[in-house]
């Protein structure tokens, strides 16, 4: 299982999580919760106590993620599967994304 921590506007959010069967899950921290004043990182994962589950890489991750040539180039460079998404946001989305969410990879 690989995990990083969600940063929003560099806080921790929460926990995403790729599991050994390829599916992922996204948590929000208990301390994000209890903050009314913190919101969900985007539309499609609304603040709430439940956990998410997915097949895929959650669309709003993936969204992060390079395209075309930048992620051939990016893949190439640092020797990551084209196919490998989580891989590849947990090397991309931690110094450099649009927006208020950054990726940090859990060792």
């Amino acid at each position: 299982m690989r995990q990083a921590r969600v940063l929003y506007k560099e806080k921790e959010a929460g926990i995403l999580a790729q599991h050994d069967d390829a599916s992922f899950t996204f948590r929000y921290n208990d301390l994000w919760m209890t903050d009314d004043g913190k919101p969900g990182i985007s539309l499609t994962l609304p603040k709430t106590k439940q956990e998410y589950n997915s097949k895929y890489l959650f669309p709003f991750f993936y969204n992060l993620l390079p395209e075309g040539s930048n992620k051939q180039v990016v893949c190439k460079l640092l020797r990551i599967d084209a196919d490998d998404y989580f891989g590849l946001l947990l090397t991309t989305a931690k110094t450099d994304t649009i927006g208020a969410v950054r990726i940090i990879k859990i060792e």
